[in-house]
C-alpha cells in the first residue's frame, strides 16, 4: 500500500518526516513525498537547514484513491504554509471523504483544521493549537497519541517528536487495519 507524506517546500521537522517514512518502509508499505512544488523540500530540525528529500509527487498530480493512508508531519513552518495552499487543503479533505486514516503530528493540525475536519473529533498536538483545536470544533487533549474514529474513517494525532515511537506504531496498525478493511 502506498502512503503519501504531505509537506510544504520547507519547514517540515525531519525527524517528524523520517521516523514516520521509515516506519511506513518497515511496515512493508510505500512512503511517497507529495508537496506543493516539484524539486526537492527543506527540511528542518527546529530552527535551522537540515537535509533536503525529493518530491514523488506534487499535490496537484498525486490522486488521493492511490494512497492507502495519509501522514502530515510538523514543524511550525511546515503546516502553516499548507493551511495557505488551496490544493493541499483540498487534498487533506479528500483523504476524509474517501474514509482513508490521517495521521498528524505537533502542528499539523493546522492544516486539518483549515480542511474543516476536526469539528467532532478528540485530537492531540503540539500545546499552543490547543484552542485552535477547539475553536474550529474539536476537542483538545494531552496525550501521547489520540486515535479518533468517527463517521468512516480514522484520525490519529500526537504531541511532538518524543511521542514518535508511539505514533508511528500506531499509525502503522490503524493504517493496515484500515487496508485490510478496504
Amino acid at each position: 500500500m502506498q502512503i503519501a507524506f504531505l509537506v510544504a517546500p520547507e519547514g517540515v521537522e525531519q525527524v517528524e518526516l523520517t521516523d514516520p517514512w521509515q516506519a511506513v518502509h518497515d511496515s512493508g508499505d510505500v512512503p511517497h513525498l507529495v508537496s506543493t512544488k516539484s524539486g526537492r523540500i527543506q527540511a528542518f530540525h527546529h530552527l535551522d537547514k537540515a537535509d533536503t528529500f525529493p518530491v514523488d509527487r506534487t499535490v496537484d498530480e498525486a490522486d488521493v484513491a492511490d494512497y492507502g493512508g495519509l501522514v502530515l508531519p510538523g514543524g511550525v513552518a511546515n503546516p502553516d504554509a499548507l493551511r495557505m495552499d488551496k490544493n493541499a487543503v483540498a487534498f487533506v479533505k479528500k483523504f476524509f471523504d474517501r474514509g482513508r486514516p490521517v495521521a498528524a503530528i505537533c502542528h499539523a493540525p493546522w492544516t486539518l483544521i483549515e480542511a474543516d475536519v476536526v469539528r467532532g473529533r478528540t485530537l492531540t498536538s503540539w500545546p499552543s493549537l490547543r484552542t485552535d483545536i477547539r475553536n474550529a470544533g474539536g476537542t483538545w487533549v494531552d496525550e501521547q497519541v489520540k486515535v479518533c474514529t468517527a463517521g468512516n474513517n480514522t484520525l490519529i494525532t500526537s504531541r511532538k517528536p518524543a511521542d514518535l515511537n508511539a505514533f508511528c506504531a500506531t499509525f502503522v496498525a490503524e493504517f493496515a487495519q484500515a487496508g485490510r478493511a478496504a
